[in-house]
């Protein structure tokens, strides 16, 4: 009887890991920045806060990896919601309008003053973010119960969603002054405050899908959903409850965006942040076929993406040409999740003989 060595055995669990090629990847642009970028990995203490380009990243990042949460899930059972960038839009502005209602009257009431919304904090947060979750609740609608293909299904939310956003602060740039508002997305509590949102909705989410048997009826769906219905599982329930989280997720990155900005700019507040989410989360390892998946590596995922962009800004690389420069992470990630790739990493710890027991 022949056995792997230990060593085989080793090599393969990491390769295998869904964590492997996001830390790679991350690393290597890390690696670029230190080799390239002069004091990148400058931290510096300002009033008891950290701050440097490292902290930059995951302050920047904190949208896409918080929309990167609710859309592992979507993928993880086959589907995709390109409308999360338009949710993001749709909830800032409800936002917006709750603490400036001036802009319903066809005016813009300018106001300075840090304390002054014309709803309290309470509200004007459980309002966008219901709303946001009826935006993935009508997605899950059409996608689980009219069997519409998922692309088709949020394609409609993410064309719509703007000129819904639009009419909602009648054509204007909602401006923001409230204070205890603006700390979501500009709060420090030594670390950027947005990053303890992320750290709470990635550890709900993780307990929800990890603890609880619903990760495994996800994985179970995206594998072989008509297996699953035979199984048991409520395939339509479950794909409505996973839109409908990412809906709430998107609720969350827009109240954080347009806090960072201080304005609920519906026309590029989310724009084209759902080709981030779900890059993040294919460079995480997901299937677009959905199965098994990785909330942390679709987190690191999401910090690739925005470590692409922040060393590129520092590179001096005008915005214009980021496009193209995702364009080519796109086909590195084809290239690095073939099976052929995949093969030869593999391959590389693979011992010349077996051992003999």
């Amino acid at each position: 009887m022949k056995k792997l060595t230990k060593t085989t055995f080793s090599w393969r669990r990491i390769t295998e890991s869904r964590l492997l090629f996001p830390i790679v990847a991350l690393s290597l642009i890390l690696l670029f920045d230190f080799v390239f970028i002069p004091g990148f990995f400058n931290i510096e203490v300002r009033n008891g806060n950290l701050h440097g380009s490292l902290v930059d990243i995951l302050r920047n990042g904190s949208t896409v990896m918080i929309l990167a949460i609710g859309m592992t899930l979507v993928i993880a059972t086959g589907g995709v919601d390109l409308s999360v960038g338009a949710t993001m839009a749709i909830a800032a502005s409800v936002a917006g309008i709750l603490m400036n209602p001036s802009a319903l009257k066809n005016e813009v009431f300018f106001v300075t003053d840090p304390t002054y919304t014309f709803q309290p904090l309470w509200v004007v947060i459980s309002v966008a973010l219901l709303v946001s979750v009826l935006c993935g609740f009508w997605n899950g609608v059409l996608v689980s119960y009219m069997r519409i293909q998922p692309m088709v299904a949020t394609l409609i939310l993410m064309i719509s969603g703007r000129g819904i956003a639009q009419l909602i602060t009648n054509g204007l740039r909602v401006q923001i002054t409230y204070k205890p508002y603006a700390y979501i997305g500009q709060g420090w509590i030594i670390l950027p405050f947005s990053l303890y949102i992320v750290a709470f909705v990635f550890a709900l989410t993780w307990l929800i899908t990890r603890k609880t048997a619903i990760g495994m009826f996800i994985e179970s769906v995206g594998i072989n959903f008509r297996s699953s219905f035979f199984s048991g599982i409520n395939e339509q329930k479950l794909k409505l409850m996973v839109y409908t989280f990412c809906g709430f997720c998107a609720g969350i990155a827009g109240l954080v965006a347009s806090s960072n900005i201080r304005t609920s700019d519906a026309n590029n507040i989310g724009l084209m942040t759902e080709l981030d989410a779900i890059l993040a989360v294919v460079i995480g390892g997901t299937s677009m076929s959905g199965g098994r998946f990785s909330l942390l590596a679709s987190m690191i995922g999401a910090l690739v993406m925005q470590a692409i962009t922040q060393s590129m800004y520092a590179f001096g690389v005008p915005a214009f040409a980021l496009q193209a420069i995702k364009a080519i992470v796109v086909i590195l990630v084809i290239l690095l999740y073939s099976e052929q790739v995949r093969g030869w990493v593999r391959g590389i710890g693979a011992p010349q003989k077996e051992v003999k027991s």
